[in-house]
């Protein structure tokens, strides 16, 4: 199981992007939104979307999460 966590500052791009705890471009304390242990980027980015249905742009960081990175 890994850790997942939510970026929520919004990119430039308008995506809200999810990072694994040991991603490099995992952002400050002050600015995610842990989301749990998942066994996969899928399901934490669909937890990410039940928590914020107005945040339409969520997806993975192309890093860490590449299966999951849509944009």
């Amino acid at each position: 199981m890994t850790l997942y966590y939510l970026n929520t500052n919004q990119q430039a791009n308008g995506d809200y992007e999810v990072h694994t705890g040991s991603c490099t471009w995992l952002p400050a304390e002050g600015n995610r939104e842990y989301l749990g242990q998942f066994s996969n980027c899928r399901d934490a980015v669909a937890e990410a979307k039940s928590r914020h249905p107005s945040w339409y742009r969520i997806n993975g960081c192309k890093y860490c999460c590449p299966n999951c990175h849509t944009s």
